[in-house]
């Protein structure tokens, strides 16, 4: 099927999550997105944990293509220029003022070329007093307040994925869809700003609004206690996961699925907000009623009363949970060098499908013959390049 963004060409200068990330979502809906790497290390997520083609990766790099260039070497200069004369947007996640010192920072850029749509992802924005701070994830999720939301209470530790460095890179990609968007009417690009630390603020925003409402503080149990989501053990030792919202109707039917009807007029628990109050108390009663009973049967017993509810799956198993296996969430990529690599596929569909594309996750340097020749480099000028700036060929190593 035809891509929405066919024909829309994407230059990024990224590292790690934020910059590729962005990246990787607008190769998702068909830009031809071509990252550029040092050469020698490329992106030094390759290397992580010691791979040489790692798993992290290839989480946010399927679907482009690797130029590796020396940006330091004024050949490579030029031929980065060349680039970004045919080039839609550039996306980079550089310190703030690198890419300045090097030619290509904003100003310089946009003089040059209008047209492009050149987007930061940085850690505290461009300016004030935190801009020459290095930042990673934790350090945004920290600042933010999204870690007092969400770190083990006992003992104090730190949990989950790169929540800060994904969310970024996706208000990136969108706020550049909206750039392109309004270049299709001006014909002139935008400088689109993206801060890590700005990204879990609004992420978080429900807490935000709840503390300039009334000043209510949210600490982890804060959303559950609101939410009516519990985490119970069953029978067989597997835990399940329910969420009751505000809707009285599916308390009432919990208390019949797990018999015990007369809490639905217990005074403790006879609406949402006595429910709240009690939040601790009814997570007990729940627990000892489901310890009597294993995970098949509750399952089936919650299905059958219309609760909202889920087993708290391994990876493992959602890999192969039939749901997940009918929307054909994962996808298998063939690399001429890496054979077969399995690949998350993002969310949206369009008309009912999503957008296919075999293109594995690149090795360093892969595709750097291929898009100097579309250039308009002759083969001969193009090997001495290779050669002198030590960069791979069309089929480097990993």
């Amino acid at each position: 099927m035809t891509k929405v963004l066919k024909d829309i060409r994407v230059v990024e200068l990224g590292t790690f999550i934020t910059g590729p990330c962005a990246g990787m979502m607008l190769a998702d809906l068909g830009a031809d997105v071509i990252k550029v790497e040092q050469p020698g290390g490329g992106d030094p997520f390759r290397g992580y944990q010691g791979a040489r083609y790692s798993s992290q990766f290839q989480t946010y790099n399927a679907r482009k293509r690797s130029l590796a260039l020396n940006l330091k070497s004024p050949h490579a200069k030029d031929i980065l220029e060349k680039l970004l004369v045919q080039a839609d947007v550039l996306v980079e996640n550089y310190r703030p003022g690198v890419l300045d010192k090097l030619g290509f920072g904003w100003e310089a850029v946009h003089q040059r070329h209008p047209r492009l749509v050149y987007c930061s992802v940085t850690g505290f924005g461009a300016s004030g007093p935190y801009v020459d701070r290095p930042c990673y994830d934790t350090v945004a999720q920290a600042l933010s307040g999204y870690l007092s939301q969400t770190m083990a209470p006992t003992p104090p530790r730190i949990l989950g994925p790169a929540v800060a460095d994904t969310v970024s890179g996706m208000y990136a990609a969108y706020g550049i869809l909206g750039a392109l968007v309004e270049r299709g009417r001006t014909q002139v690009g935008r400088r689109v700003e993206v801060a890590m630390l700005d990204s879990m603020v609004a992420f978080g925003a429900s807490a935000f609004a709840a503390f300039f409402a009334d000043e209510q503080v949210h600490g982890p149990i804060s959303r559950p206690r609101t939410s009516q989501s519990y985490a119970l053990q069953c029978a067989d030792g597997q835990w399940l996961a329910l969420h009751l919202a505000s809707v009285d109707k599916f308390f009432i039917n919990l208390t019949t699925a797990v018999g015990h009807p007369e809490w639905a007029s217990d005074a403790r628990f006879a609406n949402v907000l006595a429910r709240q109050a009690h939040y601790e108390l009814l997570t007990e009663f729940l627990q000892v009623a489901f310890a009597q009973h294993n995970m098949a049967h509750w399952q089936a017993c919650l299905t059958q009363h219309d609760i909202p509810h889920a087993p708290i799956a391994s990876i493992e198993q959602v890999v192969n949970d039939p749901q997940v296996l009918h929307n054909g969430v994962f996808t298998e990529l063939h690399h001429p060098t890496q054979g077969t690599v399995k690949n998350t596929q993002r969310p949206v569909r369009y008309d009912g499908q999503r957008f296919t594309s075999d293109m594995a996750p690149p090795v360093l340097g892969e595709h750097s013959r291929e898009v100097l020749e579309q250039l308009g480099f002759d083969s001969a000028s193009i090997d001495v390049f290779l050669r002198e700036e030590a960069i791979a060929g069309p089929n480097p190593n990993p």
